[in-house]
């Protein structure tokens, strides 16, 4: 719990600071992108708080460097998120009701991030993630 309060503070200092920058786009992106030696970038994602087995985003975009995906899923349906491409496979734990960070060093590409909970995924639970 206590490495959830942490991480949840880490991310809310990320955010602080990159609401400092200009906001160009409406991508789930916040903060800096890596490769520069700058912060990571933050892009938010969360569960249908209904419990519908969807993702509110189904594109993400990102730039080379360390990625934290701050996932919320505040549904009682449990839920993940995985990133899968170019090498890397990387997932969270399986929450309900909690938000959970995943932080990931990636390069440019495109990935997939999927919820690999039972047949969530197939059921659309998926999106795609360019790193450019």
């Amino acid at each position: 719990m206590r490495t959830l309060t942490l991480a949840a503070a880490l991310v809310a200092c990320v955010i602080a600071l990159g609401a400092c920058g200009d906001d160009d786009s409406d991508n789930g992106t916040s903060g800096s992108g890596g490769g520069g030696g700058g912060a990571a970038a933050t892009l938010e994602l969360a569960a249908d708080p209904n419990g519908a087995l969807k993702f509110d985003k189904t594109s993400l975009e990102a730039k080379p460097g360390e990625v934290v995906i701050a996932f919320d899923n505040q549904s009682d349906v449990p839920h993940a998120v995985e990133v899968e491409g170019n090498g890397v496979e990387e997932e969270t734990e399986t929450i309900t009701m909690a938000s959970e960070d995943l932080s990931v060093d990636l390069d440019a590409g495109e990935y997939v991030f999927y919820c690999p909970v039972g047949n969530h995924r197939q059921e659309g639970m998926e999106g795609t993630l360019t790193v450019r």
